[in-house]
């Protein structure tokens, strides 16, 4: 192979190598701003989640309780109906480091994406597979004082819900099981098509800068050569 060729082949190898190796994470982001709010029992309609995959997305995947490093979600609201907790509202902030420890404690969380979804432009609602619920992360807690962890639910056609799940509170004195929706139920509406819950995967700035230098390395290495192949 000529000289010049293999040194394009050579550099976009490392390129290819370098980007590849860049993009080893995902994070599925969105808050109560991407959607219309309407609550049906108590309200709640501030909240926000941020998960953090261990691995790239990838159409055509399935991700049923995938490997996450992280997992951080608030959800607050005032609670004027008769709920399990007796509270008058609350302000749930977690923040699980561990990835492993939200299914410890209970969690679960589902999602596939379409083979021909194009993650370029991120990943939408609208490149999820199912005819119903596409979207399921259940944050649900066992064995912690917390009554107000929640299940969120996505649906193809733009509906979904948040609401308590059935969280299991370790307390004294003991308390019975939480009911699904039993300290608060919203309904959810978005365009499936607009929201985004992944960003683009593109390479880090520094893997480009390396890709760079390696092509300016390549035009130095021409130049001394006089252009010879």
């Amino acid at each position: 192979m000529p000289i010049r060729i293999r040194s394009v082949v050579l550099a976009l190898g490392l390129c290819l190598l370098l980007t590849g190796s860049a993009a080893q994470a995902a994070i599925i982001s969105f808050s109560s701003a991407d959607f219309t709010t309407t609550p049906l029992f108590n309200n709640v309609q501030t909240f926000a989640f941020s998960i953090d995959l261990a691995g790239p997305l990838t159409p055509g995947a399935t991700y049923a309780n995938p490997v996450l490093n992280s997992v951080d979600y608030s959800v607050s609201g005032v609670l004027t109906d008769p709920t399990p907790s007796g509270f008058p509202g609350f302000n749930l902030v977690r923040n699980i480091p561990v990835g492993s420890d939200f299914y410890t404690q209970g969690g679960s969380f589902m999602f596939e994406i379409a083979a021909a979804a194009d993650l370029s432009d991120g990943l939408q609602l609208s490149e999820l597979v199912g005819a119903g619920p596409v979207f399921t992360f259940n944050a649900r807690e066992v064995g912690t004082p917390r009554f107000h962890p929640p299940i969120i639910v996505l649906n193809s056609n733009g509906t979904g819900l948040i609401q308590n799940s059935n969280n299991e509170p370790l307390l004294v004195p003991p308390v019975p099981p939480v009911p699904p929706g039993a300290e608060y139920i919203t309904d959810l509406s978005f365009n499936p098509a607009t929201l985004t819950i992944a960003a683009a995967q593109v390479p880090e700035a520094g893997t480009l800068t390396l890709c760079l230098i390696a092509f300016a390395a390549l035009a130095a290495g021409r130049r001394r050569l006089g252009g010879r192949t």
